[in-house]
């Protein structure tokens, strides 16, 4: 089993995915040893290599490089020993020394059959002169010298003997060191492996080789020097020569490594010129060398701990800002609570990252996430798919600490939220003290009633435990409502219908109006707007549509059906008296106020202020609602056709109409000293003029016209709430 594991993992490691014929069937994964083509670049970098030429990116190749790196390694090692500890003879480390160097002979070979890349067009280069040609002026010389097997040459010409100077030419096989910076330059890269173990392995290794050499080289010059007492080692084990191989090389270790961390113990140290000029040159090194080691780990650890350290610092200055600026400890937890949290969940939220990457991977990542939570939310119930792709990839995931306020009451809306996990409650303020009205858990969502409603949020919204909370922006989400008009009224009837189900979120004591989301509709509202626009289109379905959401959101919930495929109660009012027509009125929706009259809405039904549609519509800047309103009461005139809405309005007419009265006179300033005055309509013309002459002091009363300017000569004409204006006998002389 091990060895399947360890040859799936040399497998990974030499294929980095990069096929020179462009097989789709590749792992997706990218690695550094790919190709970029320059920006525009025209050349198609799968372009098959001339005959008998090896991509330096083959999988054969790599497996070939990875192992001459064990050969690296194992030369390393053995080339200081055999110069210090062993003489040169034909015994098994003598074959295998010859077999080692035969295969980097190979590799010299191959290499003039393995195309580079070329540094200013970033293409491969797979001609063989220019190939041989840039091996031959760089690097040829070198790897020919450290294969050369100076071994057999010793043998050769010293008689056996093994001479000082074919020991110093086999020292040139360290040369092949340079394969394993590269093989440390690649793995710094590769994202299979942790950069920090990467650095330190590395570091360790240039350590180990450094105590091994330098251990070697001293032991080499005591094994050498004319006095053996008069040595490092002598001194101590005065015929040392006797000693095992091993007892001297673990002698030899021990006082490289004492020396190398300046430690020493002083029991083995220099005791010649010799000796003393290698220490002087070694501890010289080990300076460079510690302040190699240092740097880099200093480094690691700094990279390692510097998210710790922000935190530190980030929580240390809010503490500061919190004491300095007098805030109440709540706000101060909060503010506590927040930094700990992010720190926590740093790793795991990653916007800065979401946003670097392309929309295609953003939209993937978060269809993945977060697309089943945002389905199954009750506001997107039945809309199209299309529309919950556009809208997923929007929304930014955010982690909130317990008892922290999401959405303040009365606050300005910005965002939809929904619970991903967790849960949330939702608070008024009462009196000055908090008071829960309900809650939500995973997979609600609020904000909404806001954003889609166009007023303040009418409760504040605080969490109860660690949320992660999915955010989606106002503007966006409108701007993609827009786009989609199916699944934007679809939207806007599931909230219609969530607010029927709860009865909206009138809370007891609440006495500002604005703060009642079931009156979401009583200011400017976005929906509203998109709904105008498509009566123009398709009245009569809009129409159906409209009325059956302003009876789920005007009507009292004890009052209102569900008024799909049937008669829609027009004429319902809440506890405030707004009625569906005084709603479409006041928002100035004509097309919504023709079809509910076409529909037996009463205009004479007052409010709870003693406003009626009609006295409303008068009090228009645009007087094509009561015109509107006018030509409906004179068609229903002539034929006495009534509805049955209509029956059950008149059933609530009041007996006694209300009517406000003004005076026309001739002398404007005169005019402006008499105010209006509200009487109760009589019984005849007649005594409406009395009465009026009464008010206003004017004897010459002779006509009534209405804001129109048009005669009034029946009193049945007149409504309750209708202003009348009383011309003078001598303003009529002089019209």
């Amino acid at each position: 089993m091990s060895f399947a594991y360890s040859k799936n993992f040399l497998r990974r490691f030499c294929v980095e995915d990069f096929q020179t014929g462009g097989a789709e069937g590749s792992s997706s994964s990218f690695f550094s040893s790919h190709l970029i083509p320059s920006l525009g670049a025209r050349i198609n970098q799968t372009t098959r290599l001339r005959k008998h030429i090896i991509s330096p990116f083959s999988p054969r190749y790599r497996a070939w490089e990875m192992f001459l790196i064990l050969l690296v390694v194992y030369s390393a090692w053995i080339s200081p020993f055999e110069f210090a500890f062993l003489p040169y003879k034909q015994d098994a480390m003598f074959v295998v020394d010859n077999i080692v160097n035969a295969f980097f002979a190979v590799d010299i070979v191959l290499t003039f059959f393995v195309a580079y890349m070329d540094s200013q067009s970033y293409l491969l280069v797979d001609d063989h002169k220019k190939i041989a040609l840039r091996y031959v002026s760089t690097w040829f010389g070198f790897d020919l010298c450290s294969t050369v097997p100076f071994q057999a040459l010793s043998i050769l010409f010293t008689d056996h003997s093994g001479g000082l100077g074919f020991k110093l030419l086999s020292m040139l096989r360290l040369w092949r060191l340079r394969r394993v910076s590269s093989l440390f330059a690649r793995l710094e890269k590769d994202t299979r492996f942790n950069y920090f173990w990467t650095r330190c392995t590395k570091l360790v290794s240039v350590t180990l080789f450094a105590v091994h050499t330098a251990g070697c080289f001293n032991y080499m010059i005591a094994d050498r020097y004319p006095d053996p007492q008069k040595t490092w080692i002598g001194a101590v084990y005065p015929d040392f020569k006797r000693l095992s191989l091993w007892d001297r090389y673990i002698t030899a270790m021990y006082w490289s490594i004492v020396t190398l961390t300046t430690t020493g113990y002083g029991d083995l140290h220099a005791e010649n010129p010799r000796e003393m000029l290698f220490g002087v040159c070694y501890m010289l090194f080990n300076l460079g060398l510690t302040a190699y080691i240092i740097g880099n780990m200093t480094n690691l650890v700094v990279h390692w701990t510097s998210r710790t350290r922000t935190f530190r610092d980030s929580i240390r200055a809010a503490s500061e800002f919190a004491k300095r600026n007098q805030l109440p400890p709540r706000i101060e937890d909060q503010l506590l609570s927040h930094i700990c949290l992010k720190f926590k969940t740093e790793g795991l939220k990653q916007q800065e990252t979401m946003n670097g990457l392309p929309k295609a991977i953003r939209s993937s990542i978060a269809h993945y996430l977060f697309y089943p939570v945002v389905q199954n939310a009750r506001l997107f119930h039945g809309v199209s798919q299309e529309f919950l792709l556009q809208l997923v990839p929007e929304m930014e995931a955010e982690y909130y600490p317990p008892r922290e306020d999401v959405i303040l009451q009365n606050e300005a809306p910005t965002d939809v939220y929904i619970l991903v996990t967790g849960s949330v409650k939702f608070a008024v303020k009462i009196n000055g003290q908090d008071h829960v009205v309900g809650k939500a858990s995973a997979g609600d969502i609020f904000g909404e009633v806001g954003v889609l409603c166009g007023k303040p949020h009418p409760f504040g919204v605080r969490t109860t435990e660690v949320a992660q909370i999915l955010r989606l922006n106002r503007s966006t989400f409108l701007n993609i409502l827009h786009a989609y008009s199916e699944d934007e009224r679809v939207v806007m009837n599931n909230l219609f219908m969530k607010m029927k189900a709860c009865g909206g979120f009138n809370v007891e004591g609440q006495h500002d109006p604005s703060l009642n989301t079931t009156r979401c509709f009583d200011g400017d509202s976005y929906s509203h707007t998109r709904y105008q626009d498509n009566f123009h289109n398709e009245a009569v379905k809009q129409h159906t549509v409209y009325i059956e959401n302003s009876s789920c959101t005007t009507a009292h919930p004890k009052e209102s059906n569900d008024t799909k495929g049937s008669k829609a109660e027009v004429d319902s009012s809440t506890e405030e008296g707004q009625t569906s027509l005084n709603v479409a009125i006041r928002q100035g929706h004509i097309e919504t106020v023709r079809f509910l009259l076409e529909r037996g809405a009463n205009v004479n039904i007052p409010d709870a202020r003693g406003w009626t549609p009609k006295a409303l519509a008068e009090m228009q800047t645009d007087r094509g609602i009561y015109d509107l309103i006018l030509n409906y009461e004179n068609k229903k005139k002539p034929d006495g056709s009534i509805n049955d809405a209509a029956n059950h309005a008149q059933a609530v007419i009041p007996e006694k109409k209300r009517v406000t009265i003004h005076i026309k006179c001739e002398n404007s300033k005169h005019s402006e000293k008499k105010l209006p005055k509200l009487i109760v309509l009589p019984h005849s013309i007649e005594d409406l003029l009395k009465i009026a002459g009464k008010k206003f002091g004017d004897g010459s009363i002779a006509s009534i016209v209405n804001a129109e300017n048009a005669e009034i000569d029946d009193i049945s004409v007149v409504r309750d709430g209708d202003h009348l204006f009383f011309l003078s006998s001598q303003s009529k002389d002089q019209a």
